[in-house]
């Protein structure tokens, strides 16, 4: 009883151990069986990276790691693990030798059939060696592949490695491929290595290419890439990126529909070191003269291609000691040709000498759906999605895109002045080339840049319309702008954006500028006739620049500092020229109250100044608070002086001019009246006592006798006459008002007999300010007074002493009059002599 129950204790025992046992392989058991003669053999190995050792095994005759099994035997095994597919791989190889025998050329299939293989990564790899005068093609079934880069992976997991025989023992990798692309077939000779990598999940059961028979084909490989419609195809040369082999040729057809049109782009090249012959690429194009057209790798390549063309690559004989590497990825574009490629536009450029046009594509967001390309073609042929045009020559160019606002233009002219003495007053235009806006493409910037001596010729701007400047308080809104900046190295000096409906006339600049025309909308083309600006060659002057302003009576001026956004540079002056109109008064307004500026060293001061009255107004920009409105009644400068300030404390300043009419105060009005009134009241009671007591005087005495002698020559002694007309036949001695204080001066005699004497017919310049040059700034290390006034304003309506040019008479010193009389007469009185007196 014992021995009974013994028994069935250890069956017991083996049933548990036989049922933990299949539970620890998974429950499935893979039988492989390869018939003999198939050259295949399967190796079923730990992927990459490999797991620990005990997680999973395979069992098959105890624990066996790797499990290879070849033609002609039979596998029965399983797996420790319910995951096999995250710890091996498989691969299934099979040989064929078409050296010894017959090749079997025809459709490939996959062999064992996927249905009996356990569900690892797979790849199935064809080795196929034939002689070197036999060429194999491989032919790839609808989805067509797309080349990627080797290392890349495609998106669903299946992958395709060919790789060639350049002799026994070397291999060289034509590519990787991915589905969904246009090769459909690939022509190699000597051999051939296919590999097809499909994932565990992935229910394939067909290899989808053929191998078929060639002749010779007398280099690498042949590439053969079908375009149906719009499309682009990237590929690559072997061993890419690795070099090219040494001396090899390598050939890229192209079936293009005859109604599209490519275009080849080359991404990415490199060249080796050659010892003989040399590395370049050949073009076998439908309906050329010069087949094969042959380009190095650094020309721009053709473009505006009809019809099928071949694209080869030649290697060459490499330098030993010092190879280098060549390599190309290049892009083929197909798409529709628009009506624009089929016109051609001359940029004739053969009289410039210091310009450069670039026409090129807009900055855009990168999109995954295929877009069509868009180039620029010269002669038709070659084609690039930029193209830079130099002067000097005359091109032709046309267009290749679908949609030409997807394309800018860029040009850049320099002007310079080398020699100041023939420079000097000079002025250039600044206009666009009409072969410019004949062009179908919008002009994005047209920079022209001005250089000038230093410190011997500065330069003027002179719009056809006068300017407004860009602030946030006054935007431009037209169809272009002009950007002028300093051109001298390590100057960081923007003088501003400004476009045309504002107040500026002029702006004057120290040195080198660059003056860019931008525009915004594709109407500049219409409103092309408004941009016209002269620039002079004028004398040097010390300030970084200077705006001359004339004031529109309809809107505001706002103007600002240049650098806005970074503040006036360091120890910078510049200055506004402000022009007010006799009958309107000006009013200067700053937009806030302080400027913030703190100086690290120097200071930093404003000066308005009247042009007219002398009147000066100095403010330290870092200590007081900017002066508040205030009206302007004659033309002002305004100056402005930077220190060297510290960082994030910069100076900038922005303020506003309007004007209004001139109007004069009531109260003025009526106390002008009033005493106008009394001082002729006052003048007319002057004149009748004066006449009265003159009566009183010829009572008392006897009529005044003229006596006439004939013999007294009483004419002056003349010089012989210089002019036909004399004083007597012209009214230059007759004068309209004769003031009291000329004809009676004489008469004003002091206690010492002396006399006033005024200048007799002498002329005296004007003694005021011209207006013509800035207010020069105070020393920089000095401190200011605020608001110092060196002159008074002179009233409203009156002209100051240096206005008014005086015109003085000579008169005679009478003796008879004695010093103690007061009272000047009206005429001059004489005693009447008697007879024999």
């Amino acid at each position: 009883m014992a021995g009974l129950n013994c028994g069935v204790m250890v069956a017991l025992l083996g049933v548990l151990l036989l049922g933990a046992a299949r539970l620890a392989r998974g429950g499935e058991t893979y039988e492989i069986a390869l018939p003999h003669g198939s050259n295949i053999t399967v190796l079923i190995k730990p992927g990459v990276p490999t797991l620990p050792a005990n997680v999973c095994h395979i069992i098959s005759k105890g624990w066996v790691t790797p499990l290879s099994i070849k033609a002609g035997e039979t596998v029965v095994f399983s797996f420790s693990c319910q995951d096999p597919q995250n710890h091996f791989v498989i691969e299934i190889q099979k040989n064929i030798d078409c050296m010894s025998g017959p090749c079997p050329f025809g459709e490939v299939h996959l062999q064992p059939s996927t249905s009996v293989l356990p569900t690892l990564n797979r790849t199935f790899i064809w080795d196929v060696k034939a002689n070197k005068n036999i060429g194999l093609e491989l032919q790839f079934s609808l989805p067509r592949l797309r080349q990627i880069r080797w290392g890349e992976s495609c998106p669903d997991g299946v992958t395709h490695s060919i790789s060639s025989r350049v002799d026994t023992t070397t291999m060289v990798r034509i590519g990787t491929f991915c589905s969904n692309g246009t090769v459909s077939r690939i022509k190699m000779q000597e051999g051939v290595k296919m590999a097809l990598d499909l994932p565990w999940f992935h229910n394939r059961n067909v290899s989808g290419f053929s191998i078929t028979n060639r002749s010779s084909i007398k280099r690498l490989c042949i590439i053969e890439s079908v375009f149906e419609d719009e499309g682009s195809a990237t590929l690559m040369s072997a061993n890419y990126p690795d070099g090219f082999p040494e001396d090899e040729l390598m050939t890229w057809q192209f079936i293009i529909p005859a109604h599209l049109r490519a275009i080849v782009s080359f991404l990415q090249f490199s060249v080796s070191n050659c010892v003989k012959k040399e590395e370049r690429v050949e073009y076998c194009i439908p309906g050329s003269t010069t087949n094969p057209e042959v380009f190095k790798l650094k020309d721009e390549q053709p473009g505006n291609i009809a019809g099928n063309f071949n694209l080869s690559l030649q290697g060459c004989d490499q330098d030993a000691q010092n190879p280098g590497i060549l390599r190309l990825q290049f892009q083929v574009l197909v798409q529709h040709p628009q009506n624009e490629s089929n016109k051609t536009y001359v940029v004739d450029l053969s009289n410039e000498r210091a310009m450069s046009l670039t026409i090129e594509q807009r900055p855009s967001k990168l999109s995954r759906k295929f877009v069509p390309g868009c180039f620029v073609c010269l002669d038709s042929r070659t084609c690039s999605t930029n193209l830079t045009l130099t002067a000097g020559f005359k091109h032709k160019i046309s267009f290749l895109c679908d949609d030409l606002t997807r394309l800018w233009i860029n040009a850049e002219k320099t002007i310079s002045c080398l020699d100041h003495r023939y420079c000097h007053r000079k002025s250039y235009s600044l206009q666009v080339p009409w072969y410019i806006l004949q062009l179908p493409v919008q002009l994005h910037d047209f920079s022209w840049k001005l250089l000038v001596p230093k410190d011997s010729i500065s330069l003027a701007l002179v719009p056809a319309q006068k300017l407004q400047q860009h602030t946030h308080k006054r935007v431009c809104n037209t169809s272009f702008s002009y950007l002028v900046a300093s051109a001298v190295p390590g100057q960081d000096l923007y003088f501003g954006s400004f476009c045309s409906g504002g107040s500026i006339e002029q702006i004057q600049v120290k040195q080198n500028i660059s003056v860019t025309l931008r525009t915004f909308t594709p109407s500049f083309q219409q409103e092309a006739s408004r941009q016209s600006l002269t620039v002079s060659f004028i004398p040097h002057f010390k300030e970084e620049g200077v705006f001359t302003v004339t004031l529109d009576t309809k809107s505001k001026v706002y103007l600002r500092t240049p650098n806005w956004d970074r503040g006036l540079p360091s120890l910078t002056s510049m200055s506004w020229n402000i022009s007010v109109p006799q009958d309107q008064v000006a009013c200067l307004t700053f937009l806030k109250e302080r400027t913030g500026v703190v100086c690290q060293t120097g200071r930093a001061f404003m000066i308005i100044q009247e042009q007219r009255a002398h009147t000066e107004e100095i403010f330290s920009l870092e200590e007081d608070v900017l002066p508040k409105p205030s009206f302007r009644y004659h033309s002002f400068w305004v100056n402005i002086s930077n220190c060297s300030p510290m960082s994030r404390k910069q100076l900038d300043l922005l303020f506003s001019v309007s004007l209004t009419p001139r109007t004069m105060d009531l109260t003025v009005i009526i106390l002008a009246v009033v005493g106008g009134g009394a001082l002729l009241l006052f003048a007319l009671g002057l004149i009748i006592c004066f006449v009265k007591k003159n009566r009183k005087k010829k009572i008392n005495k006897g009529p005044a006798v003229g006596i006439y002698n004939s013999n007294v020559n009483t004419q002056m002694p003349m010089q012989p006459k210089k002019f036909q007309k004399r004083r007597k036949d012209n009214d230059s001695h007759v004068y309209a008002v004769i003031d009291d204080t000329m004809l009676y001066g004489h008469l004003l005699q002091d206690s010492k007999g002396s006399s006033f004497q005024p200048e007799v017919d002498t002329y005296r310049p004007f003694q005021g300010p011209t207006g013509d040059c800035p207010p020069s700034p105070p020393p920089i290390g000095s401190r200011a007074p605020t608001a110092k006034l060196t002159k008074d304003e002179p009233s409203s309506g009156f002209l100051s002493e240096s206005e008014i040019e005086p015109y003085t008479f000579s008169y005679r010193k009478d003796r008879n009059i004695s010093n103690g009389n007061t009272d000047p007469p009206l005429l001059e009185t004489y005693e009447t002599m008697e007879p024999g007196e």
